[in-house]
Parts: structure tokens; sequence; C-alpha cells
């Protein structure tokens, strides 16, 4: 199954038809688990190895016996090396040197993004305008628009052809909406909000970057 889209202008009213292409974007095609491996990867690739902990060899402590074997009542302990004090060694603790980078091939991350816009799709949370007209930074006149495509205070990704610093500045001051490019856009953006609107021939520029 395809999917076809009206075209919106800033006032809401209908321009045209956007077409998804059949051999792109159909249920057929759709892989759930690749796109969840692709949002793994993502947010692994983000993460930073800031926690650090010192090991044994680190630390300078006495080497002598704290106190007596037997006799205290006390449980028995050995030197102040000992892990389960607190403020010293820590054993098995996280280290800064750990790689949590994960990679994915041009092939597979494409099919994660040909699924994630096929689910979008399907869930008919995909919208397109036909072109965003901003002499000045004015976040009224996105206010205006994206409420008259009744989009007003849903999660709303924005995809342009390109950054336009009018539009870009525009847009962030609401707190629900987050702009990217067509080269940019991937699966992790998309499944993080509720709708997608395409702008101008940015959705075209993504079915280019599939069909390389």
């Amino acid at each position: 199954m395809s999917y076809s889209y009206e075209i919106l202008d800033m006032k809401g009213k209908k321009v045209g038809d956007q077409k998804m292409s059949k051999d792109l974007f159909s249920d057929e095609i759709i892989n759930e688990g690749l796109v969840h491996e692709y949002v793994v990867m993502y947010l692994s690739n983000q993460r930073q190895a800031t926690a650090h902990t010192k090991t044994r060899s680190e630390v300078r402590r006495s080497w002598r016996k704290l106190y007596r074997q037997k006799w205290t009542w006390n449980a028995r302990v050995g030197d102040a090396w000992s892990p389960i004090r607190r403020k010293w060694w820590v054993a098995f603790g996280p280290r800064n040197e750990r790689n949590w980078t994960k990679n994915m091939n041009s092939k597979m991350k494409n099919r994660a993004l040909r699924s994630a816009l096929a689910l979008k799709a399907k869930s008919e949370r995909l919208f397109w305008l036909d072109k965003l007209e901003l002499s000045e930074i004015k976040t009224k006149v996105v206010v205006d628009s994206l409420d008259s495509m009744k989009l007003w205070g849903q999660k709303l990704l924005v995809v342009l052809p390109e950054k336009v610093e009018i539009a870009a500045k525009s847009m962030n001051n609401i707190a629900w909406v987050r702009y990217t490019t067509s080269a940019q856009l991937n699966p992790y953006d998309l499944m993080s909000f509720k709708n997608a609107l395409f702008v101008a021939d940015a959705f075209d520029k993504v079915e280019q970057r599939l069909t390389k």
C-alpha cells in the first residue's frame, strides 16, 4: 500500500497532493526491529563515559590491619584498602575508558529511515507545507500557520530543505517544535515526535538520499 497526502499552504488550505513512492514507502518494507536497532545505536553514540572511579592501585592507604581480629565484637576487617569503606577505591566501578560507540552500515540506516517514514505515514502523522515564507524573525507567524493546519500544541518535527536562519529562529521559542534539515533527518528524530511536517521540497531531497 502506498500513501498520498495533501499539501497545505500557511493558511491551512490545500494547494496540491504529495504521493509517497510505493517502492520506497509501503507497509511491506516496514521493519520495526531495525528502527529500534537504530534508536539504540543513536542513544548509545550520544553517551559519554564521564563516570570514573579510582582502582586499588590509584589510591594511597596504609597496609596496616586496622584493628585486631578477635575480641572486639566487630566484623573482622583487614587493611584500609578494603573497597567497602566509603570514599576509598571502588571494586569494578565505572571507568572513563569505556567506548559506547555502535555502528550501522548505510543500507541499514536507509532502510530504518524508510521504515520510520512508513510508520508515520501509516499512522497519518506526516504533513506537507508548500513553502514557509518569513520576511523577518516572527514566532507568531509560525504559530498561526501551525494553528491553521491543526498542529498547535502537538510535538512536531519540522523538516526544512536546508537551514534558513529566519525560519530556525522563528521556531526556537516554541517548546514543542524542533526543526531539522532533509540531510540530517534520521529515524530517532522521526520517532521522537508525534508529527512530522515537510516544508517545500524537503521530502523530495529525503527520497533522493534513499535512492542513492
